[in-house]
């Protein structure tokens, strides 16, 4: 019993161990979710973990696969504003790990106000991009959509350029301050980013949105670009895992999120991220111990495939040790009692040969031949070497009772 316990206490441990590769949702190619993952990805292969990138449209392509499980995405970054716990019950946070503002690149001479819109080309991002139903929610609050020329679903970098071309007269694009693409556009002749028109009413009216500013000259102090601070909007990216995902693997992504995300940065003080935030989905339990307590002590000291293995360990056998302890207490007095039974029944046979030799119900031939049978198997008894001495003291208590037989035959 106890071997069987043990045994499938060893398959589980086997079963649940981490997976080896990990399905991680990016976004574009070229972009900043794209770019984050390879950055991801060297940080788990420096624990045997590795991540498989999937390329998506973007936070709500992302949001779509880590709902479904037959997509095999497990792991995600997801905008904020794009869901709640009762939409995506299957999917759970590591937290906020870097702003996401909404950058607004415009051709130079197009004006600032409703009439730079007013038949222009403007591209809003691809469809599944979380970036694209931003921009579409403010177009419609502001009443800008109804004069727009015609709205266009680019990537980020063909929107980009379109935008230096010429083809189009504004470009929104959701990406953080090192994605290439807007770096580009900082960087290009004729092309200036805008600030966001009444900010703090869009905050308001939008809880998941934060107001950031780029310091004027921040892309290039010599050529002073931008020329003004610039008031961005901007959520909050969630790292996000749909909910099944294995604890050490949430405790991996966490460590490297850290690595990656808690630097200073334009828009974010040291340490700010990771965040326990959460924004749009509930933090998952691992992401809790992890915030109020930091790492699982195992994998600090030991090697992540170590610690895991480890960690199964104590999670598994302490319970069954504590289940078994009884039985492995009682077992050396069990196997005792089992020894001592094989002498103790050729004693009861002994003194019942000892009754009828008393009450004279046999004659001495015969209970001499059941004295004989009673010793042969004393002699054949098969004993540890620690009962030694109780089968040498049976086979003592056999010949003084033969002894007693035959001074009973020779008084008849």
């Amino acid at each position: 019993m106890a071997a069987a316990i043990l045994l499938a206490a060893g398959l589980y441990i086997f079963l649940t161990l981490p997976p080896r590769t990990v399905t991680m949702a990016t976004g574009a190619a070229g972009g900043a979710y794209h770019e984050l993952g390879l950055r991801y990805r060297d940080i788990l292969a420096r624990s045997g973990v590795r991540l498989r990138l999937v390329n998506t449209t973007g936070g709500l392509d992302n949001l779509v696969r880590l709902r479904d499980r037959r997509s095999g995405v497990q792991v995600g970054f997801i905008q904020g504003g794009t869901t709640t716990k009762e939409e995506s019950p299957q999917v759970e946070s590591l937290g906020t790990v870097f702003f996401e503002p909404l950058w607004m690149f415009y051709r130079n001479g197009i004006g600032r106000d409703i009439e730079a819109f007013r038949g222009r080309r403007v591209s809003i991002g691809p469809e599944g991009s979380g970036g694209r139903a931003l921009t579409l929610e403010i177009l419609r609050r502001t009443k800008v959509d109804g004069v727009v020329g015609e709205l266009l679903g680019f990537p980020p970098e063909e929107a980009a350029d379109k935008l230096i071309a010429g083809e189009i007269a504004i470009a929104f694009i959701v990406s953080g301050w090192d994605s290439p693409v807007v770096r580009r556009l900082m960087e290009a002749d004729g092309i200036e980013v805008v600030s966001v028109p009444r900010p703090d009413a869009l905050v308001a009216l939008y809880p998941f949105l934060n107001k950031v500013v780029l310091p004027a000259g921040v892309a290039d102090l010599a050529a002073n670009r931008p020329p003004v601070d610039t008031i961005l909007l901007a959520p909050k990216a969630s790292l996000a895992v749909r909910g099944d995902l294995h604890s050490a693997i949430q405790y991996l992504l966490l460590n490297a999120a850290v690595e990656i995300h808690s630097p200073p940065g334009i828009f974010q003080k040291a340490g700010q991220f990771p965040a326990a935030e959460a924004v749009d989905l509930p933090l998952s339990e691992e992401a809790q111990r992890f915030y109020k307590s930091g790492r699982p002590v195992l994998q600090a000291y030991l090697p992540f495939w170590l610690a895991a293995l480890v960690e199964r360990f104590l999670v598994v056998f302490l319970p069954v040790l504590v289940l078994l302890y009884p039985a492995f207490t009682l077992l050396p007095q069990a196997y005792d009692w089992l020894m001592q039974s094989k002498i103790r029944r050729l004693y009861d046979e002994m003194r019942a040969i000892e009754r009828d030799l008393a009450a004279g119900r046999e004659a001495p031939g015969a209970l001499n031949e059941k004295l004989d049978r009673l010793y042969q198997s004393a002699s054949e008894l098969q004993l540890p070497v620690k009962y030694a001495s109780m089968q040498y003291t049976l086979r003592m208590h056999l010949d003084l009772v033969r002894d007693r037989i035959s001074v009973r035959a020779a008084g008849k």
